[in-house]
């Protein structure tokens, strides 16, 4: 019998892993959910592929996976087997079965990141695996003007690590704002892309943070921007504020 692909969408809290994708001797999310499968196929080995590579100590809350499984299970129940066999920092949110053509990497048009800012003076203690505690005055204005300059299509060499492994580095960004969460008081700032770079939104943020809180006049932005020199830009933000909230697929429209 041919295997059967499934595509199915998970959270997960980033905090214990070593980032998403498989190394040797440390707890990744995809070595979690591959275990998780084996035990299902009773030893077979099963590959999973995902919609990105998530950092350690960065979250998710729409990572997408697909995998091929050597026997069919009703999605309903692929579901049920792996929030019972997976750990409980990973929760599959739901199961699909699709054809052989679907891939979560290869066919995704974009994703949506939101990165959570703690800004006050002391840390809370209940949010400080999930939001970056930056305690200095920053100024909302300020803040959007500058996330505004980043909008369109552009080279981010600038915000790219050193590590960064693809040769082109332009990419569209259509939406990056910010609000200010009514009850928690965390600033929000949500990135609509077509694709990001290693780091890429780690070192916005620790450059959107030095113009929020005047360390850095707001024109800098548009001149990192053209330098295209890692060095011109600020700081790689802390991984735990991050969290990938949704992979887009042609259903979506990213411009909308």
């Amino acid at each position: 019998m041919d295997k059967i692909r499934y595509k199915m969408k998970l959270a997960y809290d980033g905090t214990a892993f070593s980032g998403f994708q498989i190394q040797p001797n440390k707890r990744t999310v995809q070595g979690e959910i591959e275990k998780a499968l084996s035990k299902m196929a009773k030893g077979d080995f099963i590959r999973i592929k995902g919609a990105g590579r998530t950092d350690a100590g960065v979250h998710a809350r729409g990572q997408m996976i697909h995998f091929d499984y050597p026997k069919y299970i009703p999605a309903e129940g692929m579901l049920r087997a792996m929030n019972t066999l997976g750990p409980e920092d990973i929760v599959f949110l739901n199961s699909e079965i699709v054809d052989q053509t679907f891939h979560s990497q290869y066919l995704a048009t974009g994703k949506i990141y939101q990165y959570r800012v703690d800004n006050h003076q002391l840390k809370d203690p209940f949010t400080r695996l999930y939001a970056h505690h930056h305690p200095f005055e920053m100024d909302l204005k300020r803040t959007q003007k500058a996330l505004a300059v980043l909008e369109g299509t552009h080279d981010f060499t600038s915000f790219a690590s050193a590590h960064s492994d693809k040769e082109d580095k332009t990419r569209t960004i259509y939406e990056a704002s910010v609000m200010i969460d009514e009850k928690t008081e965390e600033w929000i700032f949500t990135f609509r892309g077509n694709g990001f770079l290693y780091n890429m939104i780690r070192i916005i943020m620790g450059t959107i943070l030095q113009i929020a809180d005047g360390r850095r006049p707001l024109e800098d932005i548009k001149r990192i921007l053209e330098a295209k020199d890692r060095t011109a830009a600020g700081p790689t933000a802390s991984p735990k504020g991050l969290c990938m909230m949704e992979v887009l697929y042609d259903e979506h429209t990213l411009d909308e």
